[in-house]
């Protein structure tokens, strides 16, 4: 069994899920300046929290793609008290613009006191009250958490992830990472059948198999 290098990073507000930029903005490069990892996941500019990198494209493929559905938690500082109503929607899954989202996880949460302040604060409403919602998603489109809690009248000011999987964000200040290492089993081993059964053309039959196509 192989082990795979994981970095925990606290990405802080208006940094890059990015190595790379064009001097404007700061990127994960001015963060962590470990050759050879990229992020497994994205997380948008004007969010906060964990980012997973690594140097092995199976455990990037294992924590990114949608496909396995690994559990993603994130505190959102929402604008308004969630009625109860509010968070049953978002349990069982809210219309977006491209689709029905999947069940998640919501609950009405205290203020985390462990939260750093963020530079800069977002911005206040006398008028208005705000609260923290807890969510669990097992899929990832673009800014989904923003978009699902804007569907049911709660605003997002502020967006954390704290947790990808098992992997958590406690003890992490902003722009603070730690590495890891991660146990990766075999591949699996590829198997091909032995009396393959041909749909398309007669002639096909006649064709070398595993033939290399054309560059």
């Amino acid at each position: 069994m192989r082990m795979a290098r994981l970095i925990l990073l606290n990405k802080p507000y208006d940094v890059m899920c990015q190595f790379s930029g064009d001097g404007s903005r700061a990127t994960l490069a001015d963060l962590v300046p470990v050759p050879g990892v990229y992020p497994a996941g994205r997380l948008d500019r004007d969010s906060e929290g964990l980012v997973l990198l690594t140097d092995d494209g199976r455990l990037q493929a294992r924590i990114s793609d949608p496909s396995h559905k690994m559990a993603k938690t994130y505190l959102a500082q929402v604008e308004g008290i969630p009625s109860p109503e509010a968070l049953a929607a978002l349990r069982a899954g809210v219309l977006l613009n491209d689709g029905p989202t999947l069940p998640a996880g919501a609950r009405a949460v205290d203020p985390p006191e462990w939260l750093w302040p963020r530079i800069p604060p977002i911005r206040e409403r006398k008028s208005v009250p705000d609260a923290w919602v807890e969510l669990t998603l097992r899929e990832g489109r673009n800014r989904q958490v923003r978009r699902m809690t804007a569907a049911v009248g709660l605003p997002t000011l502020r967006l954390i992830r704290i947790a990808v999987g098992d992997w958590r964000l406690d003890g992490l200040a902003p722009g603070g990472w730690r590495e890891i290492t991660v146990a990766m089993p075999p591949a699996p081993l590829k198997t091909h059948s032995a009396n393959p059964q041909h749909k398309g053309r007669p002639d096909d039959r006649s064709r070398p198999p595993h033939r290399r196509p054309r560059a």
